[in-house]
C-alpha cells in the first residue's frame, strides 16, 4: 500500500480565485518565546485543493458539514488530457475511452496537466481548461458522486455556471485545483479521499486530498 498525495500547498499569497483576498498564514505564537508555536491562517474557503457543497450556488442546497462524509471517499478514475491547450474544453469525447471504469459512485478527476502551470501566469489564473456542462451531464447520468479537476475552477473563467449546475444541485461534490503528481498516473482506477473541514454553513472548503494505491 502507499499514499500519494494530491493537494496544493497553502501559503501567503498562494494562488487564488481573482475575486477573493490573498491567502495569509503567519506565526501567532513563537516556541522560543511563548514555549510553543501556533499559526494564524485566513484564507476563503476555495483556496488551493478544495470542494465546493451545493452550498457554494444554490441557497436552499446543502452546506459542507452537512454532507455525508463517505461522499468524499471513494473509487476514483482519472481522466488523462494532459497536453492540451488553454482554455480547452472537456466533451463527452473525452470522457467515453474511460466508460467502461466509471461505475456509480465513482469519483471522476480530470487531470489536464495544469498541476505543473500552478503559478500567477494568465494560462493558470485564467486560461485553464474545464468541464463542459454537457460532459458534466454525462458523468452524472453515470451516477458519480464527484468530479474534480486540476485547474481553478471545473468551469471556465468566463463562465463557471454549465460544469457547477450539472453537478452541484444534485449533490455530486466538485474538487478543484486537485494535484496530480506524476506517479498517479501509473494507476488507472484507485481509492480516494477529499475530506473537509467541518465549516459549519460553509459552501466549501480546503481539503487534503489523497490516494491509496497498491504498490
Amino acid at each position: 500500500m502507499k499514499i500519494i498525495d494530491m493537494t496544493q500547498d497553502i501559503y501567503p499569497d498562494c494562488p487564488g480565485w481573482y475575486a477573493y483576498e490573498n491567502a495569509e498564514l503567519g506565526h501567532e505564537t513563537f516556541v522560543g518565546k511563548e514555549g510553543y508555536t501556533s499559526e494564524r491562517l485566513n484564507i476563503n474557503t476555495h483556496t488551493a485543493t478544495h470542494l465546493d457543497a451545493p452550498f457554494h450556488n444554490y441557497a436552499d442546497m446543502d452546506t459542507i458539514d452537512a454532507m455525508p462524509i463517505d461522499q468524499f471517499i471513494g473509487e476514483a478514475v482519472v481522466i488523462d488530457k494532459r497536453g492540451v491547450e488553454d482554455n480547452y474544453e472537456v466533451t463527452i469525447d473525452d470522457l467515453k475511452p474511460y466508460e467502461s471504469l466509471i461505475k456509480k459512485d465513482s469519483i471522476v478527476l480530470i487531470n489536464t496537466g495544469w498541476t505543473k502551470h500552478r503559478g500567477y501566469g494568465e494560462d493558470y489564473m485564467k486560461a485553464w481548461p474545464y468541464l463542459s456542462g454537457e460532459g458534466a451531464k454525462w458523468l452524472r447520468e453515470k451516477g458519480v458522486k464527484g468530479v474534480g479537476i486540476d485547474g481553478m475552477s471545473i468551469g471556465s473563467y468566463e463562465n463557471g455556471k454549465p460544469a457547477h449546475s450539472q453537478l452541484l444541485p444534485y449533490n455530486i461534490f466538485v474538487l478543484e485545483e486537485c494535484a496530480f503528481p506524476d506517479e498517479i498516473m501509473r494507476y488507472k482506477t484507485f481509492k480516494f479521499y477529499a475530506v473537509p473541514l467541518k465549516l459549519r454553513g460553509a459552501g466549501g472548503s480546503p481539503t487534503r486530498a489523497f490516494a491509496i494505491v497498491d504498490d
